[in-house]
């Protein structure tokens, strides 16, 4: 294969990715409450001058939040496509995907308590 067409594919490849990134922040509520507390949390690192460690953990934590929530929108997606109806087995599998989003959340919670409050009490 040449180089041409792999990097073709792969900028199309990214092309599709964005476009679903746009989709999911403009169609998802659940997305678009993280993504104003990932602003909020931005702004708060540069409030409090967070070291470059923190913005790291904070950054990772909150694309993988994001990242949970869109996989969270895209099984729910499927399951329905493939079972409009309600049916016992697909409510199942769809809560164990919001499930596994609140666990993440909660991590995200915990990881923003430990860098925040330090910084909070210092205030006091």
């Amino acid at each position: 294969m040449a180089l041409g067409t792999f990097l073709y594919k792969r900028l199309k490849g990214c092309g599709y990715a964005f476009k679903g990134a746009v989709t999911l922040l403009k169609t998802e509520a659940s997305i678009q409450v993280q993504a104003f507390i990932a602003v909020v949390m931005t702004i708060a690192g540069f409030y409090f001058d967070i070291t470059a460690t923190e913005w790291i953990i904070q950054t990772i934590t909150i694309g993988l939040i994001m990242s949970l929530e869109g996989m969270n929108t895209a099984a729910e997606a499927i399951a329905d496509f493939i079972h409009p109806e309600f049916h016992e087995k697909i409510g199942h599998i769809k809560d164990i995907a919001a499930g596994a989003v609140f666990i993440t959340a909660i991590t995200a919670v915990i990881v923003g308590c430990i860098i925040y409050i330090p910084y909070i009490q210092a205030l006091f």
